[in-house]
């Protein structure tokens, strides 16, 4: 069913609020993904601070285009079927993460690039960027790491005064 020009418009502006905001996009062909795994993935993002739009790629390419982003050369070869993108406004690699995590139990969603710092990335260092710990994983490491050398030293100061 043919959009008209209101709902068109109305779509274009949301995608730009979006892209306005947002820190990172992955983008995925979703073609065959049934739509129970489709919501099952929205709710995951949405608890991640993250939103999944679909949308017609023809509003998609003139949205990114008037937000100065051009990606559509990258990857207009590689989207047979339809678009989705996966918006990380909170965390910039939580949608790569999710994304990549949603590839595992469903074939049939493909990762085909993504932005990330207002460039196209292609789907290897999509898959890359999916691979790194989380903010707070990293900080309890970092933490973990700072810790160790005390907590070793005032388990041998504590040897030492039990052997006396």
């Amino acid at each position: 069913m043919a959009l008209t020009k209101e709902k068109k418009k109305q779509s274009l502006d949301g995608l730009k609020a979006n892209i306005a905001k947002q820190k990172s996009v992955v983008f995925a062909d979703f073609s065959k993904v049934n739509s129970k795994d489709l919501f099952d993935l929205r709710k995951k993002l949405k608890e991640a601070g993250c939103v999944l739009k679909v949308g017609k790629k023809t509003l998609m390419r003139i949205a990114f285009g008037q937000s100065n982003i051009s990606f559509w050369n990258h990857i207009k070869k590689s989207v047979p079927g339809q678009l989705a993108l996966v918006f990380g406004m909170e965390d910039e690699i939580a949608p790569a993460r999710i994304s990549n995590q949603f590839v595992k139990t469903n074939e049939n969603f493909k990762i085909l690039g993504g932005i990330f710092e207002k460039r196209f990335i292609d789907r290897e260092r999509v898959l890359v960027l999916a691979n790194i710990p989380s903010r707070n994983e990293l900080l309890s490491k970092l933490v973990g790491s700072l810790a160790s050398p005390t907590t070793s030293f005032v388990r041998v100061l504590d040897k030492i005064r039990e052997t006396k």
